[in-house]
């Protein structure tokens, strides 16, 4: 089986992006991240990048005259990096149609939140105001909205009684820990069938 090539783009501390290099490390998706790339030239992530030996970029929008020209930056490195499917993992920007031109259907996004509810930023925090029972996480195909591509997988998270904003959001990332490798473990294994807004997983 070959092993595929991912582009991480994260903006943070990228504790997504360390649960996907430790799964590809540790042979539990046929996959290895291939380039890592930032819109903050100070994110964490690309320190992990840097200390795993992974090529580390990183470009800030307002360097650019327009969003095309950056995202363009961004295909570049993706390219010249041979990736094939491009995670994004806590990048807060949102992804436009150069890059979504570049790879059809083959950019997917990590949600703290279970879609379609609680959209855009900060999920765990929306959930808990508005007082849900249960919360989770969602790994989707980015589209041209904000959160509104197909459904790749979700994880339930219940809300507990004495739970604050802090202590939810630490449980649903847990749970975006697992679920995010799984779903790449799924699109590397060409298990991930595509039929409209549904994804099929097939057997």
């Amino acid at each position: 089986m070959s092993i595929l090539n991912l582009g991480v783009l994260a903006s943070g501390r990228g504790s997504n992006l360390q649960s996907i290099m430790d799964a590809c490390a540790a042979g539990l998706i046929p996959a290895r991240v291939a380039v890592v790339f930032s819109d903050n030239p100070d994110a964490y992530a690309l320190e992990r990048a840097r200390l795993a030996g992974i090529p580390a970029v990183h470009a800030r929008v307002g360097g650019f005259d327009t969003k095309e020209a950056y995202e363009r930056k961004i295909i570049q490195a993706l390219n010249e990096n041979k990736v094939h499917l491009v995670c994004l993992a806590g990048y807060m920007r949102l992804v436009g149609t150069e890059l979504l031109q570049a790879f059809p259907g083959r950019i997917i996004n990590i949600h703290p939140a279970l879609l379609p509810a609680f959209p855009g930023l900060h999920g765990q925090e929306q959930a808990w105001h508005y007082g849900v029972k249960y919360s989770g996480c969602t790994v989707h195909f980015v589209d041209e909205g904000m959160d509104t591509g197909p459904i790749i997988i979700q994880a339930v998270v219940p809300v507990l009684e004495d739970d604050t904003a802090d202590h939810l959001a630490a449980r649903i990332l847990e749970q975006e820990h697992r679920i995010y490798p799984e779903a790449i473990k799924l699109y590397a294994t060409g298990k991930l069938v595509l039929e409209g807004r549904r994804v099929r997983v097939k057997d």
